[in-house]
């Protein structure tokens, strides 16, 4: 069975058990992780594994993060989910079962648990999302770097209010300000409001910033 680096991705709803409509929650989860698979072409689709966790892998650790935000805003406010992003060897055991192992998952859970922990500590309990490079992983962009700029952008999304989220969900797919403001039914001098004291801005250059061929080196290798 050969191995193949890759970043890996797991995703965990938080809180989903005291949902009270849970087949409504996993349609919602469903359709996110369908739409941001289309946008960002992921080496293995994102897909619902086992109760509320969801798995994916991408080409580079900058694909990975932008995916986590991208499936984020589309479950807030009504649901909010956590990340664990790794980087290391994975092996398909069942390809036809999608079954994977190895040190890649195995860090992805260990980033899954990161937010966990930090999630009881009330300086961080906003963090939604962490990085870990499984050990003797090549070519692994710094986790130092990566993860700072995560608690940043976790600590901004966190505090949004529900209309910011919105605001927000339609920069990222890069529609204008005005055309965000009508389909919100605001105006547009309220979408620019929103954009300036939250920040939204700023975490939308940030996100197109990992695009490919945008931004610095990420020592990822060729694509």
């Amino acid at each position: 069975m050969a191995e193949t680096v890759v970043a890996t991705l797991i995703g965990d709803l938080v809180r989903s058990r005291s949902s009270q409509d849970r087949t409504v929650l996993h349609q919602h989860l469903a359709a996110a992780l369908a739409e941001v698979n289309d946008l960002l072409r992921p080496l293995r689709p994102m897909w619902v594994t086992v109760g509320d966790e969801y798995q994916g892998a991408f080409a580079t650790v900058a694909e990975a993060v932008q995916a986590t935000l991208l499936v984020r805003v589309r479950l807030l406010p009504a649901y909010d989910i956590r990340h664990g992003i790794g980087w290391g060897a994975t092996t398909v055991l069942d390809g036809e079962a999608g079954i994977e192992d190895g040190p890649g998952w195995w860090a992805a859970r260990a980033g899954i648990e990161a937010v966990a922990s930090a999630e009881a500590s009330p300086g961080q309990r906003w963090l939604r999302t962490a990085y870990v490079v499984a050990e003797g992983a090549a070519d692994a962009p710094d986790p130092g770097l990566v993860n700072a700029g995560l608690v940043l952008r976790d600590e901004r999304v966190t505090g949004l209010s529900e209309r910011s989220v919105s605001v927000l969900r339609g920069l990222l797919s890069h529609v204008s300000q005005r055309d965000v403001a009508e389909a919100l039914g605001i105006s547009a001098s309220a979408v620019s409001q929103r954009v300036r004291a939250d920040g939204l801005a700023a975490i939308v250059a940030a996100h197109d910033l990992l695009a490919p061929g945008r931004g610095r080196d990420t020592g990822e290798g060729d694509r």
